[in-house]
C-alpha cells in the first residue's frame, strides 16, 4: 500500500462556462451553501490529515491569497501559461511536488470527505460504476487493472472524476513526460491526464477507487450550480 504525503489541487482555469459569475470571481472561490468550493476540497483533505496542500493558480490568482486567512499552510503555486495551454501546463508547474500524491480538480464540492482516505493500492482515479449512457471519460477495468479509457462515454465502465492517485515511481514518470513536452512544445493543448491514459498508457499501470455519485459534486456550468442549489442548499 502507499499512503499519500500531499495534495496539488487544479485551480487556474478561466472557468469560462459558469460566466458571467466568474468573471469576478475564479470558479473554485465561488461559495455554495456557507463555504467556497475549494475550501469543501481542502477540508476534506485535512479531514484525512493530509495538509501539505498546493494549489495552482492562473486566473485572477490574486484572489486566492484569502484562503491564506483560514488556511495559512496553503501554498500556491502561480501557472504563468494558463491562458494559451490546456491544463498539462498546472502540472507541469507543479511537478516537482509529484509523488504521493493525491491530484483534485478545485471545481468539485467534495461531500463525503472519505473517499480522499490516504491508502491506496495502485496509482489511478475515483470513478464510479456506470450502467447508463453517459458523455463523460469512461474507464474500461479488468483484474483491478484499467485497459482503456474513451474520451467520448458510453454505456458501461467507469466513469472518471477529476480526483487521481499517484506513489513516488509513478508520480515522477508524470513530472518526466509532462516536462519533455512543454519543453518540446508538445502536446500543449491537451488534458494532463492525456499522459496516463492516451500518451503513454504502457508506462503505467493504473487502478480505481469505487466511489459514489453522491460523494462530490461536479460544477461545469452554471446550470449545475443551480441543480446543486435546487438539491442540497434547501434543506439546509
Amino acid at each position: 500500500m502507499f499512503t499519500v504525503k500531499r495534495a496539488i489541487i487544479m485551480a487556474a482555469g478561466l472557468g469560462s462556462r459558469l460566466r458571467p459569475l466568474t468573471n469576478i470571481t475564479p470558479k473554485p472561490l465561488l461559495v455554495v451553501g456557507e463555504k467556497r468550493i475549494i475550501e469543501t476540497v481542502i477540508d476534506a483533505l485535512l479531514y484525512n490529515r493530509i495538509n501539505e496542500i498546493y494549489i495552482v493558480v492562473g486566473y485572477q490568482k490574486e484572489k486566492f491569497s484569502i484562503l491564506l486567512q483560514k488556511y495559512p499552510f496553503l501554498r500556491l503555486i502561480e501557472n504563468p501559461y494558463y491562458e494559451k495551454l490546456n491544463n498539462i501546463s498546472s502540472l507541469y508547474v507543479a511537478r516537482k511536488h509529484l509523488g504521493d500524491t493525491v491530484i483534485i480538480d478545485g471545481d468539485q464540492i467534495v461531500l463525503n470527505p472519505k473517499i480522499l482516505s490516504p491508502a491506496f493500492a495502485k496509482s489511478g482515479y475515483c470513478c464510479s460504476k456506470v450502467m447508463e449512457p453517459t458523455n463523460e471519460w469512461v474507464l474500461q477495468v479488468k483484474n483491478d487493472t484499467v485497459i482503456s479509457c474513451s474520451r467520448n462515454g458510453g454505456r458501461q465502465g467507469w466513469q472518471l472524476y477529476g480526483i487521481s492517485f499517484w506513489n513516488q515511481e509513478d508520480g515522477q514518470r508524470l513530472a518526466e513526460y509532462v516536462q519533455e513536452d512543454i519543453k518540446r512544445g508538445e502536446n500543449q493543448q491537451l488534458y494532463w491526464d492525456d499522459i496516463a491514459l492516451f500518451l503513454h498508457p504502457k508506462s503505467f499501470t493504473l487502478g480505481i477507487r469505487e466511489i459514489q455519485k453522491e460523494d462530490l459534486y461536479e460544477i461545469d456550468s452554471v446550470h449545475d450550480l443551480q441543480l446543486y442549489k435546487e438539491k442540497y442548499e434547501a434543506f439546509e
